[in-house]
């Protein structure tokens, strides 16, 4: 565990220190858990094009300048430039069957496609639809996948691990209480490291007739933590 993270933890158990081993030799030890689940503040979309040319240069020019019309799109929409990255880019050349007379089938050269992927971090999760619309509109063919997440995970984490601790407490003192002993101190203390995952959605689309925005739902983001905690029992 971080620093930070393990002093709230232990101020959330009731002392900042853990307890010599003498007091320790009668101890109950339990496990503290807590969950949360989170709207995501942030999705993370990849879009792109797939386009065909007679040769290499025209596939990539094509796919080239659509990616270049959705990256503007995406910065008139207010996304910041740090949010727009490229995300992958291929070149390869592609065949067609040929029948022959004889009955034979045949692969034969047929141009180059080319696939640009560009990745957009999007902040707010209103205009979501609208933009993945905006994106087809504008030339994009492809949506790689829709990914969902947390600006900062790190709070969520120290927030759980909080709550954990105060979990493992409650247990430790009912244990206690049902053997009609008393909790004493802290005696060790161990704590999961674990960050709220991504939730990820995958998703292909291509431009459709009408023009209305791309239906997404968000959800939430199931988090959790776990904390070891052992506790003297007084005399």
């Amino acid at each position: 565990m971080r620093a930070a993270p393990l002093a709230l933890v232990l101020a959330a158990l009731g002392g900042g220190a853990v307890a010599d081993e003498a007091p320790c030799a009668r101890h109950v030890s339990v496990v503290g858990h807590a969950s949360s689940a989170q709207a995501p503040d942030f999705a993370e979309i990849a879009v792109g094009i797939e386009a065909k040319g007679a040769n290499a240069a025209t596939a990539l020019d094509a796919a080239s300048k659509a990616v270049a019309g959705m990256s503007a799109l995406a910065r008139e929409a207010g996304i910041p430039p740090a949010d727009i990255g490229t995300a992958a880019v291929s070149l390869q050349p592609v065949t067609r069957p040929v029948t022959r007379p004889g009955g034979g089938v045949s692969e034969e050269p047929d141009g180059y496609m080319a696939t640009n992927v560009v990745r957009l971090r999007v902040g707010d999760m209103g205009r979501l639809g609208d933009l993945l619309r905006r994106t087809l509109d504008s030339g994009a063919n492809r949506i790689d996948g829709i990914t969902f997440g947390l600006r900062d995970p790190e709070a969520a984490r120290a927030a759980l691990q909080v709550a954990a601790a105060k979990d493992a407490r409650i247990r430790a003192a009912a244990v206690a209480e049902a053997v009609g002993a008393k909790l004493g101190s802290l005696c060790t203390l161990s704590a999961l490291d674990g960050a709220p995952p991504p939730y990820p959605m995958r998703a292909m689309a291509s431009r459709a007739v009408k023009a209305a925005p791309v239906p997404v739902e968000a959800g939430t983001i199931e988090s959790t933590a776990s904390v070891t905690a052992t506790f003297a029992i007084a005399p």
